[in-house]
């Protein structure tokens, strides 16, 4: 597999995040981008990429279920998911909702599908980035209602910024995430709605994590900002030096909850 520079919404394993979760969100991670490439990435055909996957949710199963089993793919990374599900007692179905996004995301290429409507697309945000959010909340201890609730707006939020910032680079490659007969910039709008209603949930992580989490909603609504100002159908908006304050600034005044 090729090198690739990605782009990331999520702090991967910061220095805001505890020193003990390192590990397993750096597991998580890896996972989640190892699947990501396999969807994504290279000059693969997507009957050889759908394979892939499948053959990746099999040896995931497999590490779990079979102690002496190590992937003859993924050794190193799926024994170091192994044994962080084991020390943290991770949801797996929450791993396996992730992959099979990226199932849907290459079937969807394939087939040149465009999504139906917004309920559809977001059907597509609950697999790929609300488990994310979810796993963390986990390491975290942070299990209630509300907080997955707002967990759940926050990751489909930034799941959608990332849609809408990347128009210029997916429809040239055949992904289209853009409901049939909608309006980008109510799109948008409906994304800073989104976000706002999961914002309150930087209250209720502790420590650390907390502030983290603060500099991810700032920063998605950032890139959200600059997204409306330009059309984002011809460029990408750029994060910048002054961006990265404003977002600081903004992250230290954020209210307990929406008026």
């Amino acid at each position: 597999m090729q090198s690739v520079n990605h782009y990331e919404n999520f702090p991967v394993a910061s220095v805001l995040c505890p020193p003990h979760l390192r590990p397993p969100i750096q597991a998580i991670y890896h996972f989640a981008r190892t699947a990501d490439d396999l969807a994504d990435e290279g000059d693969a055909s997507p009957e050889a990429r759908l394979t892939a996957l499948q053959t990746l949710r099999q040896d995931l199963l497999r590490s779990l279920e079979e102690p002496e089993f190590t992937s003859p793919q993924w050794p190193q990374m799926l024994n170091a998911l192994r044994d962080q599900v084991r020390a943290f007692d991770l949801p797996v179905p929450l791993l396996l909702n992730l992959l099979d996004a990226f199932l849907q995301d290459v079937e969807y290429t394939r087939d040149a599908r465009r999504y139906a409507n917004r309920a559809e697309l977001l059907d597509y945000c609950r697999r790929s980035a609300n488990p994310v959010g979810r796993l963390l909340l986990h390491l975290y201890g942070v299990n209630d209602a509300a907080s997955l609730k707002q967990s759940d707006a926050i990751c489909s939020a930034l799941q959608l910024v990332n849609f809408w910032q990347d128009l210029s680079l997916d429809v040239p490659r055949g992904r289209h995430y853009l409901p049939e007969n909608a309006d980008l910039q109510e799109e948008m709008t409906f994304a800073r709605s989104l976000m706002l209603q999961g914002a309150p949930l930087v209250h209720r992580v502790p420590g650390r994590a907390g502030w983290e989490l603060r500099l991810v909603v700032q920063g998605g609504l950032r890139i959200l900002e600059k997204s409306q100002a330009i059309n984002t159908r011809l460029e990408r908006p750029q994060i910048k030096a002054l961006d990265v304050v404003l977002m600081a600034c903004r992250a230290c005044w954020m209210p307990q909850s929406r008026s």
